[in-house]
């Protein structure tokens, strides 16, 4: 009963549908709240989405695509690359202007660029690493060269993470002006409300606001949804869940790529997972391909390898370490550990997480490994895996499709919790750094394939993780809202509404 009063409270508080809001998209997402407005350090899924409405890129992804062989002029009207592929000259689209009615020019590309680069201003410039200069050659043109020449360069400066172009007023307080067809108007308090930026130069927005709520409980949303009090909502990424939703009424489910990659990382700083047996007793106790089949193979595709599928680098020439409960059993045995092992993991209350997690609970059971889980709610446990509290940590997360930006965020030693320069490495996995190292400034496209093929092969050996499943967006809508394009992938991992999107 006070989960219903609960529910029926929540859409009390949504607006209403009415004429005067007819092309008002209200939007229901998965969080407490934005975790940031900024661009240039959004990389949780509530996050990237909207911003991705409010801001371009130099180029672009088309709507509708996250391939990168399809990257197209964006605030740039045109670039070219140098023959050594060691700089990109940007020839800026005149008219264009910010929220706050400033035009763009070079300074302010010079700025936005440099702000990604830097790490007191950015969670993405490790991926600028390469980045030797930004300069700007006359008011319109700015020319960016490169330590050496890197695979998918030009995803830097795509409408994605740092790529994301920002005014050089956007430090002096308040939301930083963008260039997108919407602009961030207020955000907290379990909602946010953007407005369309009229001035956009592909045009007057046919959506004139969009209202954001952020809802925790799936339940609830999808209340909302079937309510009438939401037109756009991310759904749960489960079969059964789509094969249900696809029977209501004038409804629109959308399965798109690329899929947040699903890993469980094993970390190797503490007993009993510092001996290599353990980590492998894990690796034999994992069926990754039942937990596919749990999820439905129609959202989750089982995949073998550390990097994921799709992208550049990627392979399945790599260990297979079969489930094999007896076999599991044995490792632990020759290990010390007959009578098994206890684990610790701090596991999100997130129902993208829990139920796979109680999964793998199961299954290492069967094994002789018991898993002590810490449930918490999502921004708790993103809090408490940075402060490397968990030796098993499910992580799931979606990247420029390059295999350099996976190995290098959860695979190499400068990207373990601890360092200056962490990032995802919660296995403090060490085994690949001189095949990534390598691999990143490799001009020769097979040598370096070669090097991104072991690495892979080097972390399953020094059994890092078990890679489990790419998990594609699952996001319903309204078969009234038109997005204007066919919705086959989208980076940002939420359908990008652009100013062609209407409601009909």
């Amino acid at each position: 009963m006070r989960r219903t009063i609960i529910a029926t409270a929540l859409l009390l508080a949504l607006p209403a549908a009415g004429p005067a809001e007819a092309q008002t998209l209200r939007v229901g997402l998965i969080a407490q709240d934005m975790g940031t407005t900024d661009p240039h350090r959004a990389s949780a899924t509530q996050d990237k989405a909207p911003l991705s409405w409010a801001y371009d890129g130099l180029v672009r992804f088309p709507p509708g695509s996250a391939d990168p062989a399809q990257i197209e002029p964006d605030l740039a009207e045109r670039f070219t690359r140098s023959e050594d592929g060691l700089s990109y000259t940007f020839h800026l689209r005149p008219g264009v202007r910010f929220h706050d009615g400033q035009p763009l020019g070079a300074e302010d590309v010079v700025f936005s660029l440099r702000r990604a680069a830097d790490r007191a201003r950015s969670g993405f410039a490790g991926d600028f690493s390469p980045v030797t200069e930004i300069e700007m050659l006359d008011p319109m043109t700015v020319r960016v060269t490169l330590r050496q020449a890197v695979a998918g360069a030009l995803g830097l400066f795509a409408n994605y993470h740092g790529g994301m172009i920002v005014s050089r007023r956007a430090d002096t307080g308040g939301q930083a002006p963008g260039t997108g067809p919407f602009r961030m108007e207020r955000a907290g308090g379990g909602a946010a409300r953007m407005v369309a930026h009229d001035a956009h130069w592909r045009g007057r927005p046919a959506i004139r606001a969009i209202d954001l709520r952020f809802i925790t409980s799936d339940a609830t949303r999808e209340l909302a949804y079937t309510a009438g009090e939401l037109d756009l909502i991310i759904g749960r990424r489960e079969q059964r869940w789509v094969e249900r939703m696809r029977a209501h009424p004038n409804t629109v489910v959308e399965v798109f790529s690329p899929g947040e990659f699903r890993t469980l990382l094993i970390s190797s700083r503490s007993a009993p997972l510092d001996d290599a047996r353990v980590r492998r007793a894990v690796q034999h106790a994992v069926d990754a391909p039942a937990i596919a089949r749990f999820v439905g193979l129609d959202v989750a595709t089982p995949w073998p390898s550390p990097v994921p599928p799709g992208y550049l680098g990627a392979t399945q020439e790599v260990p297979r370490y079969a489930p094999d409960p007896a076999r599991a059993r044995a490792l632990l045995a020759e290990a010390g550990h007959a009578n098994g092992v206890t684990i610790r993991a701090v596991v999100s209350s997130n129902s993208a997480q829990l139920p796979i997690m109680e999964v793998i609970q199961a299954q290492l059971r069967r094994a002789g490994i018991t898993l002590d889980m810490d449930v918490v709610e999502h921004a708790t446990y993103h809090a408490r895996i940075r402060q490397d509290l968990s030796q098993m940590t499910f992580y799931g997360a979606a990247r420029f499709p390059v295999a350099d930006s996976y190995l290098s965020q959860f695979y190499h030693s400068r990207s373990a919790p601890g360092q200056p320069t962490m990032s995802l490495n919660f296995a403090h996995c060490s085994a690949a750094d001189a095949e990534i190292d390598a691999a990143r400034a490799e001009p020769d496209t097979a040598k370096q394939m070669a090097l991104w093929a072991t690495a892979q092969r080097k972390v399953l050996e020094a059994g890092c993780s078990v890679p489990l499943f790419d998990l594609k967006q699952v996001w319903v809508r309204r078969s009234g809202l038109n997005l204007g394009y066919r919705l086959e992938g989208a980076l940002n991992l939420g359908p990008a509404i652009t100013a062609a999107t209407r409601l009909d």
